[in-house]
């Protein structure tokens, strides 16, 4: 087999501008979730050139599942202190807790003030700094490439957020193990959804395309099982849409599920259980976490063409 020579090409001659060309291209829906499956987030709500004071930002977003402001500053050159300057101006003046900066190449210098900021900011604060690359192989079209060069430390920021809040009981910190286990088994099946970081809580959401909801997962350890449904924080109307196609989704699913409307309350919510969870024996925890992950996608494909 004859095999091609990637060759690497200047990507200014394929965005020749940052703000009319490079974050055009990013904004695509198509374009944002691959940048968004690598920093493991859900972008939706996409804004292109914001107005911060007499300044405009690139591009201001959200991550779906936790509603936090993203955002990302485009510069198709070496970084510069200027533009550092920038980005901490527009996430001060948009409230953006996800800080992404992507470089066509990053100094030494500007890394290191990435990492610095990582280190000295709790986990409701994280910044990214990527570097856009483009190749060809032989007569082929340009492939655009990301590079992570800094991003948070999950771990790091995850044992700041525990030790501020105390030492972990005994269900802390099984529900911590079975997280951190959960996201190996998700990375190892090519990630069907992305992950995010583990932590001591007892539920774990899934992004499903739509701020109006979202797949919980909901480890129930004192009834031995895990609840896999699909929680709508606000709109009945949603449920009540949903619930006209229930014999289609059922159907598609393949799965036996649980219609609770929540009558007096703003949230409604669809779910089935998967049996046999014990935090005290966990053998069977590969076999739990492949058919939590066969729910969610198997329940999110169901459930997504109704809601878009």
């Amino acid at each position: 087999m004859k095999l091609g020579q990637m060759t690497e090409v200047d990507i200014r001659t394929i965005w020749t501008h940052e703000q009319y060309d490079f974050s055009r291209w990013l904004a695509s829906e198509e374009n944002i979730a691959v940048l968004g499956d690598m920093l493991n987030l859900s972008l939706t709500d996409i804004e292109t050139e914001k107005f911060v004071g007499s300044y405009r930002c690139d591009i201001i977003c959200k991550d779906e599942l936790t509603g936090k402001n993203v955002l990302i500053e485009n510069q198709l050159e070496d970084t510069n202190h200027e533009h550092l300057g920038k980005i901490i101006t527009y996430a001060s003046g948009l409230d953006a807790s996800v800080i992404v900066w992507i470089v066509a190449s990053a100094r030494e210098e500007h890394a290191s003030a990435v990492e610095w900021l990582n280190k000295h900011t709790d986990d409701d604060v994280s910044f990214f700094l990527l570097e856009i690359h483009a190749y060809t192989i032989g007569d082929s079209n340009p492939a655009p490439m990301f590079k992570i060069i800094e991003q948070p430390n999950d771990f790091e920021k995850n044992v700041k957020a525990i030790v501020k809040k105390g030492n972990m009981n005994e269900s802390q910190t099984k529900r911590l193990e079975f997280w951190t286990m959960f996201n190996d088994v998700v990375t190892k099946k090519g990630k069907p959804f992305n992950t995010h970081k583990p932590s001591t809580d007892h539920w774990y959401t899934v992004a499903v395309g739509s701020s109006r909801c979202y797949i919980s997962i909901d480890l129930v350890n004192k009834e031995h099982r895990i609840r896999v449904g699909l929680w709508i924080p606000k709109e009945k109307d949603l449920f009540d849409h949903l619930d006209s196609h229930r014999q289609e989704i059922e159907r598609a699913s393949g799965l036996a599920l649980e219609w609770n409307r929540l009558d007096g309350k703003k949230a409604s919510a669809i779910y089935t259980h998967i049996e046999g969870l014990n935090f005290k024996k966990q053998d069977n925890y590969p076999e739990l976490m492949d058919e939590t992950i066969k729910t969610v996608v198997a329940l999110r494909d169901a459930i997504k063409p109704h809601i878009l």
